[in-house]
């Protein structure tokens, strides 16, 4: 009887090590801790086309669509559809902001066309200079 509640105890804290391991190393968990830390990061799965990714860059979180299509050489994502969570977090981003996340974005997926969902994509296209008042 003795051996067998060793056994037990022994399972168990196995057990715990291994979901202790897969909770640390859980990228959901990862992304969140970027967000709070106002931190950069970027996480998708680019074998599954359908599962939108996500990033998160200076607090803001934006979710992105994927859509299939075909290149002149294959089936590949070929329009992508980013968006923010909350307007409120793009308080203080510039154009450059989201000029860098259309080139990260690019690396992963080179033949795709980025668009913007609204209020960003009338900022991001708007390139008139301010105007200033006293001149």
């Amino acid at each position: 009887m003795m051996w067998l509640i060793r056994f037990v105890l022994f399972a168990l804290i196995l057990f715990l090590i291994y979901r202790t391991i897969k909770f640390i190393l859980n990228p959901k968990r990862k992304l969140e801790l970027a967000h709070e830390q106002k931190r950069f990061y970027f996480l998708d799965d680019q074998n599954n086309v359908r599962k939108n990714f996500l990033l998160t860059y200076k607090g803001a979180l934006f979710e992105g669509e994927k859509y299939l299509g075909t290149t002149d050489k294959k089936f590949d994502v070929v329009s992508i559809f980013i968006w923010p969570h909350s307007v409120n977090a793009l308080k203080g981003f510039v154009r450059e902001d989201f000029r860098f996340l259309e080139e990260i974005i690019q690396v992963d997926y080179p033949n795709a066309s980025i668009d913007w969902k609204s209020p960003v994509k009338e900022f991001v296209q708007d390139n008139s200079e301010p105007e200033t008042p006293y001149e």
